[in-house]
This record gives C-alpha cells, sequence and structure tokens, in this order.
C-alpha cells in the first residue's frame, strides 16, 4: 500500500476528523473564556482589591534605559491565565462528567431480549414434539 492511499485511509476515518472539529471548538471555546475572564471576572475581582487592574500587575527588574525595554515580569497577565485555565477545565470536567453519567445510563439499561423468529419457535415445537 502506497504512503499516499494510507495517508488517505487514516485522513478519512472518522476520528480524525472528530479530533479536528473538536481541536477547533476548543480553540474557539479559550477565547471565549479568556475573553469572559479578562472582560467579565477579573475588573470586579480588580475592582473588590481597591481598583486593581490584573493586566497592569507586574514587577520591574531593570528599567528601561535608552532604547533598551524595561525587563518586566507581569505576573497579572499569568494570574488572569490562571483563572481562564481553571474555568476552562471546570467546564471540561463538567462535559466529560456529563457524558460518562450519559453513558453510564446507556449501559445499566436492561437489555431487551430478542424473541426468536418464527423458524426457531417452529424448529422449538418439533423439538418437543420429537422427545414425547
Amino acid at each position: 500500500m502506497g504512503m499516499m492511499s494510507e495517508f488517505k485511509e487514516f485522513a478519512i476515518k472518522g476520528n480524525v476528523v472528530d479530533m479536528a472539529v473538536g481541536i477547533i471548538i476548543g480553540a474557539a471555546f479559550g477565547k471565549i473564556i479568556s475573553s469572559f475572564v479578562k472582560d467579565i471576572i477579573m475588573p470586579p475581582i480588580g475592582v473588590m482589591m481597591g481598583g486593581v487592574d490584573f493586566s497592569d500587575l507586574a514587577v520591574t527588574i531593570q528599567e528601561a534605559a535608552g532604547e533598551v525595554p524595561a525587563v518586566v515580569i507581569k505576573y497579572g497577565s499569568f494570574v488572569q491565565t490562571i483563572v481562564d485555565f481553571l474555568i476552562i477545565a471546570i467546564a471540561i470536567f463538567m462535559a466529560v462528567k456529563a457524558m460518562n453519567s450519559m453513558k453510564k445510563a446507556e449501559e445499566e439499561k436492561p437489555a431487551e431480549e430478542e424473541k426468536p423468529s418464527n423458524e426457531e419457535v417452529l424448529l422449538t415445537e418439533i423439538r418437543d414434539l420429537l422427545k414425547k
């Protein structure tokens, strides 16, 4: 089997397409959560902490000198990223938990017993008559 045909078989599989869709939706979801944290969550938290804008929180290691920019550790942005991660992790946890509970409910559903076909019923009757 040639390399191109192997790649085509791999790329056409449903799992690859599902994974690609999941990655794209995940990236969009990440942007939504980042905006939610930056624009909705962090401003009220900053107000409660005395009017702090988290994106401006930083420690300057070395001041700017002429053309050389200042060396700064922006821990406020880091805090926002941690909050982003926590919200995304909680959302994913809830989604996985919901899917697992649905899957568990599906597994616990008793399987319906199949009715024997007409042929099986007739053969069973014949067997029983022959035993007599």
